[in-house]
């Protein structure tokens, strides 16, 4: 990255950018290494790239463009970098709407605004990213021809994508990064998402189990609860009052077991996801009540 850094600051001639493209083409594969080790940045911080386009703001990050489609093809520290560089995108223009696309084999974000605005995204990165466990990460602004190349722009796919949450907590003031401001944030984001999740009404379900299953599976979908963004299993609860907070504990159980939910190992608590090789038994469940083959709800 001093390499990268040292080139913008002396950028010049025709075939700046080219170098500059090819030194950032190798620091996100630098950071993509980086990204699976217990600890990530901490020789040399991962770098993530910013800059300006025709009315907007571009980024790009070291992660899969696969992530546009599916949650699960980035782990959670990849995850959590990209939420930071969403919600510092996000911030800094004023703008929720965002678009995703590829710069080579590396995902690549956009959010309209003003281009001149791009340079004051690190500063905002700096503190999304600054509570990420375990991760040191930079971002660098760069001219708008490094970044020019960025294809397929388009929307997230699914009105639920973690991306889009992120986007969404991020115009309503909040951190997608951080856990805490993600639930902080939850009921506001619940209520914009009413209607796009669906027009299924779970709370109208006669069955007990099957009524306090659709309202989790709900609420967690709303929620974009799938792969690096999970929850604590303790919370599946929140919402249910009397008796179905204790059914609520039992479902997890049950939704678990039946693989909807899976869980994710961490250090005194548990904390769970919704399994997107199951997203269309979720949303059927959800949409309809039918169960998936082989499920067993408690009884009461």
């Amino acid at each position: 990255m001093d390499d990268l850094a040292t080139m913008i600051a002396g950028t010049t001639g025709p075939t700046a950018p080219a170098r500059l493209r090819a030194l950032l083409e190798a620091e996100l594969e630098r950071g993509q290494r980086e990204l699976v080790r217990k600890r990530s940045g901490y020789e040399q911080p991962v770098l993530v790239a910013v800059g300006p386009a025709a009315g907007a703001l571009r980024a790009v990050a070291p992660a899969g463009p696969a992530l546009r489609a599916d949650p699960d093809a980035v782990n959670e520290r990849t995850w959590l970098l990209v939420a930071a560089l969403v919600g510092a995108l996000v911030e800094v223009a004023g703008s929720g709407t965002l678009r995703v696309g590829a710069l080579g084999g590396h995902l690549a974000l956009e959010v309209p605004g003003d281009p001149e605005d791009s340079e004051l995204v690190p500063l905002a990165f700096e503190a999304h990213v600054e509570g990420v466990d375990r991760l040191r990460a930079r971002a660098v602004a760069l001219p708008g021809s490094v970044l020019a190349a960025v294809e397929d722009l388009r929307e997230p796919i699914g009105a639920a994508h973690p991306l889009v949450v992120a986007a969404r907590v991020a115009a309503l003031g909040g951190r997608p990064a951080d856990p805490a401001s993600m639930e902080e944030h939850e009921d506001a984001v619940l209520a914009a998402l009413d209607g796009a999740v669906g027009p299924s009404r779970p709370h109208d379900d006669p069955d007990p189990a099957r009524r306090v299953a659709r309202r989790i599976l709900q609420r967690l979908d709303g929620m974009g609860k799938w792969g690096g963004y999970h929850t604590e299993f303790a919370h599946l609860a929140r919402g249910f009052a009397g008796n179905d907070r204790a059914l609520a504990q039992e479902v997890g159980e049950a939704l678990l077991q039946a693989g909807l939910l899976e869980e994710k190992p961490s250090v005194g608590q548990r904390h769970v996801y919704l399994n997107s090789r199951k997203a269309a038994e979720i949303r059927r469940m959800i949409d309809t009540g039918e169960l998936p083959s082989g499920m067993k709800l408690p009884t009461r």
